[in-house]
């Protein structure tokens, strides 16, 4: 069982900047992969970045290259640059370790004027 808590949400302007933290309960080395995620009312969750316990980095389309996910064990962090009003979503942290999955409580991210 990891128990996940995520801060730093709230509201930032269009092209600002904001960082994610996502707290596990454990060694996040001892965890196979931490994501972040994120959700729009209506739509799917869809990927927004990974890291695995190895070092591997996954990023989606949309965010590569704005966004930065890195880890100060046992804290998994999104850094955010340049945002766009359509990265306004429920941010969600997820903690894989097969076969099970975690997700922590969500925090809301608002990019707008």
């Amino acid at each position: 069982q990891v128990h996940l808590v995520e801060s730093g949400g709230g509201l930032v302007q269009p092209g600002g900047s904001l960082r994610l933290s996502c707290a596990a309960s454990t060694n996040i080395f001892s965890i196979n992969a931490m994501g972040w995620y994120r959700q729009v009312l209506g739509k799917e969750r869809e990927l927004v970045a990974q890291i695995t316990n190895d070092g591997r980095i996954t990023y989606g389309n949309s965010v590569r290259g704005r966004f930065t996910i890195f880890r100060d064990n046992p804290k998994v962090y999104l850094r955010m640059t340049k945002l766009k009003p359509e990265d306004t979503a429920v941010y969600y942290c997820k903690a894989t370790m097969y076969p099970n999955y975690y997700w922590g409580q969500g925090t809301q991210v608002t990019v707008s004027s």
